[in-house]
């Protein structure tokens, strides 16, 4: 089964400014969202079937680490045109479905995704209280089919980490998804076969 891996943006990366709309329709800038605690952001979207077998998990994470002071936020980039089942209207009734307590952002023009050099959904990125990445990564190693239970074992120690004032373990394995569908014209550099790299993996073991 061919999958897309994350980029593994570079430790200690800025947070890349933004400004989206989002689905309660306010915008939402990244200034805006308190990074006292720390800031996840995720990016993802209704239709893939990576996003879908972790999302009641993600819904779980988001209240209760919210509830901790961890800031989070999830964008959407993928061109509707060709995956008009990722459009802001599906985005709307996925938040609903699952009580997201958190902001879903719609990332149109693909700008945001670019700057996060994110590939693949889903594919997290956590930032400390100075807004640097502390990680990147999977939410954990479950993914469809494999029988390993959605825990977000992997985000969650890290964000322990965080909140806790310690470092982040820099052993961090690549979220695996599928990928972002970029509109025409669009791709981006980094974004090839032969660069980060479409594989081909066993997830069972």
């Amino acid at each position: 089964m061919v999958k897309t891996a994350s980029t593994m943006l570079a430790l200690e990366t800025p947070v890349p400014p933004f400004e989206l709309p989002g689905t309660e329709g306010a915008t939402v800038a990244s200034a805006d969202l308190s990074a006292d605690q720390g800031l996840l952001v995720v990016f993802m979207c209704p239709h893939c079937p990576f996003v879908k077998h972790i999302r009641k998990g993600l819904a779980r994470f988001g209240r209760e680490d919210q509830e901790r002071g961890l800031a989070m936020v999830a964008i959407n980039s993928n061109d509707t045109a060709a995956s008009p089942d990722d459009s802001p209207e599906f985005m709307t009734e996925e938040a609903r479905e699952e009580g997201y307590t958190f902001p879903y952002l719609f990332d149109e023009t693909q700008a945001v995704a670019k700057e996060f050099k994110a590939a693949c959904t889903p594919d997290f990125f956590l930032f400390d209280r100075d807004r640097r990445l502390v990680y990147r990564g999977q939410f954990d190693p479950s993914r469809p089919g494999n029988g390993v239970a959605v825990t977000g074992s992997d985000v969650r120690a890290a964000a322990d980490a965080v909140l806790a004032g310690r470092g982040v373990a820099e052993d961090q394995k690549p979220s695996v998804g599928c990928n972002i569908k970029w509109s025409e014209n669009n791709v981006p550099a980094y974004f090839s076969h032969a660069g980060i790299g479409v594989i081909d993996v066993d997830e069972t073991s």
